[in-house]
């Protein structure tokens, strides 16, 4: 199967190159003699218009003593599946130390309850059998696992007021997602934030997003939309990630208002389940 291009990677990856070769004070000239390389060659890679090959990549580490940063994030030129980059991001949030997730529609997977999760499976499309459905379940509840610690990771959970708002299996079902979140920030075990409706545009509109540190390894972010998701690793780009998070935080409301306003969505829910049942 033939490899399929990113020229928006490819782009991220010149710029890198460029970004660490400054830093070490290096001109293109003597980074081609360094490295072994022709001024002309880097300057096209600098320019996203050239792939560099793994021997390519390797000189680039070793010269400017990046520990395999050029080799590490070459499969980032590849156009990748969007499973794959989610099968990765999994990977990814086992390991982490700090996870800050924005979530603009949907609880994030590892504070879903369980009567909620197996709703969101349900209702994708294609359809899945039952059988398919509840494979995915035991998945989707085992990543809540990494809570369990209560000092790694850290979470902090912006959630846009539409995921408190969006019907997910009726008011029962609501109740108990929301009045576990509400839990999990009692117990100080995530940083809770609401951006309320009132807050009008935001930085993060453009739809969900994960940023992710580690022990020992560079932080990386995650998002995704509609049929697609993508791993975001050059440092350049995760650093933006970051900052348009915090700018959005900044428009959100405070973890103890956030608690106040979950709580409140909480019991009207739990009010109009009641009505269901006792009319």
């Amino acid at each position: 199967m033939a490899i399929e291009d990113n020229p928006q990677s490819r782009v991220k990856y010149g710029e890198e190159l460029r970004r660490l070769r400054e830093t070490a004070g290096l001109t293109q000239e003597e980074l081609s003699q360094r490295a072994v390389m022709s001024r002309t060659h880097i300057a096209h890679i600098e320019a996203g218009r050239r792939r560099p090959d793994v021997d390519d990549a390797r000189r680039l580490d070793q010269v400017l003593e990046t520990g395999g940063f050029f080799v590490r994030f070459l499969p980032t030129l590849d156009g990748r599946k969007v499973a794959e980059h989610f099968k990765e991001a999994l990977e990814f949030e086992g390991k982490a130390t700090v996870i800050k997730e924005y979530a603009p529609k949907l609880v994030p997977g590892i504070l879903q309850t369980e009567a909620y999760a197996r709703e969101i499976l349900s209702s994708g499309y294609p359809p899945k059998s039952d059988e398919q459905r509840d494979k995915l379940l035991v998945t989707r509840l085992a990543r809540a696992s990494i809570l369990d610690n209560f000092r790694s990771p850290e979470v902090c959970a912006l959630l846009d007021e539409a995921v408190l708002r969006r019907y997910i299996g009726g008011p029962a079902v609501m109740c108990e997602q929301l009045r576990h979140i509400v839990g999990l920030g009692k117990d100080r075990r995530i940083r809770l934030h609401v951006l309320p409706f009132t807050a009008g545009a935001h930085a993060l509109l453009a739809g969900f997003l994960s940023l992710m540190w580690f022990e020992d390894l560079p932080p990386i972010a995650y998002a995704e939309g509609v049929n697609s998701g993508r791993l975001l690793e050059f440092p350049s780009v995760v650093r933006e990630c970051q900052e348009i998070y915090d700018h959005a935080l900044g428009d959100a409301l405070s973890h103890r208002m956030s608690l106040d306003l979950v709580q409140s969505v909480a019991e009207d829910y739990e009010h109009e389940a009641q009505r269901e049942h006792h009319p």
